[in-house]
This record gives C-alpha cells, sequence and structure tokens, in this order.
C-alpha cells in the first residue's frame, strides 16, 4: 500500500478534537484531493461518454415501455385469467396490466346478449366467466334471435316442469286421450329429446331439437339420461329443462322404436288418416341414421301441418338435422330472421345452451391455466380414427405432419442442426393441444419438437388431457374428460379436426372456427391433399333425406339452394354455409 495513501486516509478519520480544529483542517486537505479528479480533460471525457449512451438508453427505455403484441400475448391472456380468480365480481374499471377489467364486462359477459343475467353465479360459473377465456366473437346474434330467446324463456317458465300448465297437459298424456287439434295460446306443447348416441351426438341434436322447438313454439324437455345434469349447467332461467325422473313415458323410453304404435313413420305406413282425423297424445320421432323413408317425410311441410297438432312429441335422433329445416319453404322466412349468417346456428344455440357444470369448468380452467395461458398461439389437433391397429397409425402420423407443415399451422424442424441459432422474426412460444383416445400421436409430435428444434426457433409444447383408450358412452368421468376437452379444444385460435367427427363439430362451432380437416384415409394410405379448410363453421348432418316434398321424388337436396351444401368431409352429408362461400367453393 502506498504510504501516503495510508497516511491520508488516518488524516480523514474522525480524530478527538474538542475545539473542532480537525474537521476544518480534515475538509481544507479533501478539497484539492477532488478538484484533482474532475480535471477538464476528464470532464471531457465525461461528456463524450454520456453523448455516446444517450440514444441507446433513450431506445431501450421505448423497448421496455412498448413490448411487442405478439410477445405479451400469451401473458396478456394469462392476468386476464388472473382477474377471473381475484375480481370476478368486482366493479373497477382498470388494472395494473393496462387492461380494462369491466369496461366491455356486461356485454361480453353476457355474449352479446345470447345470456341472460339473474341467474346465481355460484351454481354455474362457466355461465358469466368464460368470456375471460374465449376471444369476442365476430359473429353477432340477430336481434331477432335475442328476442325469440327472451321469448322462449318466458314460454318455458310457464310451461315447463310442474307448472300449472304442464301439470294440464301432463293429465292429458297420462289418460292417453286424443289431442283436440285446437291450437290454443293457452295450451302448452312439448318436444321430448331422448337421450342417445355419444356426447358429441347429444351435443348437436339438442341443438336441433331446440330449434325445431323455437319453430314451432314448443317447450324442449330433455332426458337427462345417465349424466348430463353432471355436464351442462341449466340453460333457461327459473325452470329445468330436465324432463323429470317421474314422468309417465319415461320407462316406455327404451321399448320405442320404428315398430312402435305411436311412431310417426310407423303410422304413415298404415294409418295416415288416424293423425288428421284425431291427433294421438303423443308422436315418436324416430331420426336416427337408420331411419327411413317415412320416417324422413318429418321434413316436409305437408306432414308437419299434422304433426302441430301433437301435443307431446318424443324425438330420438343421432343427425344433426339443422340443414334440413333450412331446407323447408314453411320455416325459411323465420329462419332468415334468426340467422342472417347462416353458419352461425349452431355458434349461437351452443354458447347459449350448454355451460359447463361446475366439475367439468374446474377440469376445463385448470388445464387451460397450467398448459395453455402463456402461449403465443394455441393449436388444437382433434384425432378421431375409425380404423383398427397400434397407435399411432403411421398414415394417419404422416397425414397430421404434412397438413400441419402444409399449412402452416407448425414449423418444421431442423434435423441436422442441434441449435438453431438465429431465426428470422421474433420465435413464438406455441402449445398444441392433442386429443385422442390413445396418447400415440401426441406423444410422436411431442418427441419430435424435443428431439429438434424448429426451423424458426419457435418453442412448441405439446399436450394431451387424457386417453382414455375407447369411447365409453355414458359413463360419467369420461363424458366429463370428453366434454372438457371438446371445450379446450374450442378456446385454440387455430384447429384440426378429424373428418366424420361429432367431437369435431362442436368444437368448431363453440369456437366460432373454420378448421383445417383432415380427410378420411382409404386402403390405409395418406390422403393427397391431407387436409382442406372447411366452408364454414356448422356440423354436417350425417344422413340427411334425398326427397323432393313437393314433387314427391328422389332429388339432390344439396343442390337446391346456395346455403346448403354438400360437407367436405362426407360427400353425401349437408351442411350450411354462408352463400358467398358456398359461390366460392363451386
Amino acid at each position: 500500500m502506498d504510504l501516503r495513501e495510508s497516511n491520508s486516509r488516518r488524516r480523514l478519520s474522525p480524530q478527538p478534537n474538542p475545539a473542532g480544529r480537525n474537521k476544518l483542517v480534515s475538509a481544507a486537505r479533501v478539497a484539492p484531493s477532488k478538484s484533482r479528479l474532475i480535471s477538464p480533460m476528464n470532464l471531457t471525457k465525461i461528456l463524450a461518454a454520456l453523448l455516446v449512451s444517450l440514444p441507446v438508453l433513450v431506445t431501450l427505455s421505448l423497448v421496455l415501455r412498448n413490448p411487442s403484441p405478439d410477445r405479451i400475448k400469451g401473458f396478456a391472456d394469462a392476468r386476464i385469467i388472473e382477474r377471473l380468480v381475484t375480481n370476478d365480481t368486482s366493479s373497477s374499471s382498470s388494472s395494473e396490466d393496462g387492461f380494462s377489467d369491466h369496461t366491455h364486462m356486461p356485454k361480453d359477459k353476457l355474449q352479446d346478449g345470447l345470456i341472460v343475467p339473474g341467474f346465481d353465479e355460484a351454481s354455474c360459473l362457466s355461465r358469466y366467466q368464460s368470456n375471460l377465456y374465449r376471444k369476442i366473437s365476430p359473429h353477432k346474434p340477430s336481434s331477432h334471435l335475442l328476442s325469440r330467446l327472451r321469448s322462449y324463456e318466458d314460454l318455458h317458465k310457464k310451461c315447463g316442469p310442474h307448472t300449472k300448465s304442464y301439470n294440464k297437459t301432463l293429465e292429458q298424456l297420462k289418460s292417453g286421450s286424443p289431442s283436440t287439434g285446437v291450437d290454443s295460446s293457452e295450451e302448452c306443447k312439448y318436444v321430448v329429446w331422448i337421450s342417445y348416441s355419444g356426447l358429441g351426438n347429444k351435443i348437436l341434436t339438442i341443438s336441433s331439437a331446440f330449434l325445431y322447438a323455437l319453430l314451432t313454439n314448443r317447450v324442449l324437455l330433455v332426458d337427462p339420461g345417465k349424466d348430463m345434469a353432471d355436464l351442462f349447467c341449466e340453460p333457461f332461467p327459473e325452470n329445468s329443462w330436465l324432463l323429470p325422473d317421474d314422468f309417465p313415458v319415461k320407462d316406455r323410453f327404451n321399448a320405442f322404436d320404428q315398430k312402435s304404435p305411436h311412431c310417426y313413420g310407423n303410422i304413415l305406413k298404415s294409418e295416415n288418416n288416424k293423425i288428421a282425423n284425431a291427433s294421438p297424445s303423443f308422436l315418436y320421432l324416430h331420426l336416427a341414421h337408420d331411419y327411413d323413408e317415412q320416417d324422413k317425410l318429418f321434413f316436409c311441410d305437408d306432414e308437419q301441418s299434422l304433426i302441430e297438432k301433437v301435443p307431446w312429441l318424443f324425438m330420438r335422433t343421432d343427425n344433426y338435422f339443422v340443414p334440413s329445416l333450412f331446407l323447408m319453404p314453411s320455416f325459411e322466412q323465420e329462419l332468415e330472421k334468426l340467422f342472417p349468417e347462416k353458419e352461425t346456428v349452431f355458434h349461437h344455440l351452443g354458447r347459449y345452451l350448454f355451460h359447463p357444470s361446475n366439475h367439468v369448468w374446474g377440469l376445463i380452467t385448470r388445464y387451460y391455466q397450467a398448459y395453455l395461458a402463456k402461449a403465443d398461439e394455441r393449436i388444437g389437433i382433434q384425432v378421431r380414427t375409425f380404423e383398427a391397429g397400434p397407435s399411432p397409425l403411421r398414415h394417419v402420423m404422416n397425414q397430421i405432419y404434412a397438413c400441419a407443415f402444409k399449412e402452416k399451422l407448425l414449423p418444421q424442424v431442423e434435423r441436422k442442426k442441434p441449435i438453431v441459432t438465429s431465426s428470422p422474426g421474433m420465435p413464438k412460444l406455441k402449445s398444441v393441444l392433442i386429443t385422442s383416445l390413445t396418447s400415440g400421436y401426441s406423444e410422436d409430435v411431442r418427441n419430435m419438437y424435443w428431439e429438434h428444434p424448429t426451423v424458426n426457433g419457435d418453442t412448441i409444447g405439446v399436450f394431451q388431457p387424457s386417453h382414455e383408450g375407447h369411447q365409453q358412452t355414458d359413463k360419467n368421468l369420461h363424458d366429463q374428460k370428453a366434454w372438457a376437452e371438446m371445450y379446450l379444444l374450442s378456446l385454440c385460435d387455430v384447429l384440426v379436426t378429424s373428418a366424420w367427427s361429432t367431437f369435431g363439430y362442436v368444437a368448431q362451432g363453440l369456437g366460432g372456427l373454420k378448421p383445417w380437416i383432415l380427410y378420411k384415409p382409404e386402403n390405409k394410405m395418406t390422403p393427397d391433399p391431407p387436409c382442406g379448410q372447411v366452408m364454414s363453421m356448422e356440423p354436417c348432418f350425417h344422413a340427411p333425406p334425398f326427397y323432393d316434398c313437393k314433387a314427391k321424388k328422389g332429388v339432390d337436396t344439396g343442390a337446391l339452394v346456395p346455403h346448403v351444401r354438400h360437407c367436405e368431409d362426407m360427400s353425401w352429408g349437408l351442411k350450411l354455409v354462408d352463400s358467398h362461400e358456398s359461390h366460392d367453393q363451386l
């Protein structure tokens, strides 16, 4: 150590001096030392350094204050979800992250008026919380649809289970006495949906039955089957849509078939005048995939005028039969007012009717927050195969990759380099949600993105909530997981679905998405092209009638009007499209 420096430090140390002389001496000695440090040359160097660094500091400040929207997207989603937990019912108008908590809440929370306020929020958390997880739909319900839904809710309140009007109509059903056929505003009429088929089919067929109820001023009652009450909240205020356990005909549902004496098609075969002269107290409508030509006459206006007089209709179907309702002249004008955008029927009715129960909502929200919330982009891939064999089927796996890479839904991987050091643009975090009965497909995709870097630097996470092995219809937990997975798929930004699958139809409709559909493979070969984007988000009617009711002859019902076309995944099926979309495809 330099002796002078040591002596100087000792002199600067406080010394006991009653007169205070040491303090003055120290100050006098320090002052010259500081002046030597800030010489004119040193001052010039400091100023030059500040001038050089100033632009860098300003640029860095602007970048930190205005991050790329792409990079904050996933984290913004997560912060919105945090508000759900901490401040769901507050009325504050701003939050620390810069998002307005409730500026748009009344409109978003009620989904543009589809949902009405006044429900007990705790009994069905999803009803008023789904807006925090889902993008605002660009497809707005028509004012006429909203008006009709409010009118229906009043009708359901008046005629729902255990009301005076319901009890009166029920007595007529119990007695088996024929209906008078008088259409009185005081009378209530019903369509009872009989639980049937898998969960995806159930959701689509309930929507079909509800639209039919709207068009014919009937009340929809739903047979709860084994687990409907555990899957969905009540959609209508003040009265249940579930058929009561003590309903008198309920124990006969399993026996209803096409040969039943009350089956509409069977009656037409033998005693057509029976309905015209003295309407029965109820009819069984067999609209499942195996229905015959007489059953299909349900979609003819002349027959509807007879069915209209019957107070109780019991419907079994596994078909989304909405497209055929749009081909009926008697409903044409009303449907035009209800759905100016033809492809939004299930999008609106599905979001109105189907709110996950609290248990299912827990499955959805926990999974979303853990695996999907922070992603810049969420890609859903729904895999449903109808072939036997070990998972993954190689030709199906190749088809998924071919579709995802061709349509640029997922990035390719670099197989020659262990690390990609540079990439154009800002790398993104993408979450891939795969749903399948088996785990093989997600494992294959996950391993590929773990073992190889992406060519563009994106980070890919691959997730699969469950793999149940095989479909287990009407098993409670299995159906709860299936419903949760449909809903999670609907929250994705991009969707790939499998041909013929109602599971995928539900997801695309709820999410308002036009997915890329994987064409059905033939002879274990990957189709070319592997997939195509659908014309509309509407589900496909798999078993439509091909009959001209006026001409009483067969006809291609997919070529009658611009807004009903054949499906991309099933050439004989029908689906609703907006007219401009259908012309683009021709």
